[in-house]
């Protein structure tokens, strides 16, 4: 198991692995050899950023029974997107968007891509997983499914900081099986194992890569459990997943 991450030390930004209470900064990015370079510094010492600088980010809708809300189980994986400027850093805050007024948590186990894939096999899918992480995809419902809701959640999901990430990947564990937990302000809001999952991870990514080509470190937020509830300034978010570690972000 390792835990990968991408980190600002003073002026410098660099990706490293997680050695106790130290960071190991590496060469090149999180896909290489993972081979040292210089002298390891103290975890206390560095900014987390979001671990992986994505090409693409793709999300699941209703991925478990307990988020159908008496809405039919999807046939097959449900697929949109989110943008890359939606990505935020693990403890910096998820900024409430001017007019917006129903914003919510939705606590997600994310997959990192390993390698460009197209038409790939569910077989062969998990070969194509470099590891996974927390993610939160943040949703303005109004925007989403209100009476004045938009002709695509292009803000919905995708407005800035809607989609804190890390604290950082995790290779070589069974994702299957892991407690997903989400907090706000400490109170247990959502809890689900990923087994629950409609379509698991190896389902996801062969279905993307039938027409869409999944590039090196593109994202998979997989889904969210149970429901989801309105943020307020000055809450706190967290998404915790056994074995991958617990991502905090403040509400602004």
């Amino acid at each position: 198991m390792k835990k990968l991450v991408r980190f600002q030390h003073g002026q410098t930004t660099a990706y490293g692995t997680i050695e106790g209470e130290s960071v190991q900064p590496i060469e090149g990015d999180l896909f290489g050899a993972l081979k040292a370079s210089g002298a390891a510094v103290p975890l206390s010492e560095v900014k987390l950023l979001y671990p992986v600088k994505a090409s693409k980010i793709f999300c699941v809708g209703l991925n478990y029974k307990s988020h159908l809300g008496g809405r039919p189980a999807p046939t097959q994986p449900e697929i949109f997107y989110k943008p890359i400027t939606a990505l935020q850093n693990p403890g910096d805050p998820i900024i409430t968007p001017a007019q917006s007024s129903n914003m919510h948590f939705e606590g997600e186990l994310v997959a990192v891509i390993s390698k460009r894939c197209r038409n790939i096999s569910a077989a062969d899918a998990s070969g194509a997983v470099l590891g996974v992480t927390c993610g939160n995809d943040i949703s303005e419902r109004d925007w989403q499914g209100g009476p004045a809701k938009d002709l695509q959640w292009w803000r919905a999901k995708g407005a800035d900081t809607f989609g804190p990430l890390g604290p950082w990947v995790v290779t070589g564990i069974d994702y299957s099986k892991l407690l997903l937990t989400t907090r706000v302000n400490g109170n247990i809001v959502q809890q689900q194992y990923t087994s629950d999952l409609l379509f698991d991870v190896p389902a996801i990514v062969s279905y993307i890569s039938q027409w869409v080509t999944l590039e090196q470190g593109d994202l998979i937020y997989t889904g969210t459990p149970g429901s989801t509830s309105k943020l307020n300034p000055g809450d706190v978010v967290e998404i915790e997943i056994e074995k991958i570690g617990v991502l905090r972000n403040p509400v602004e």
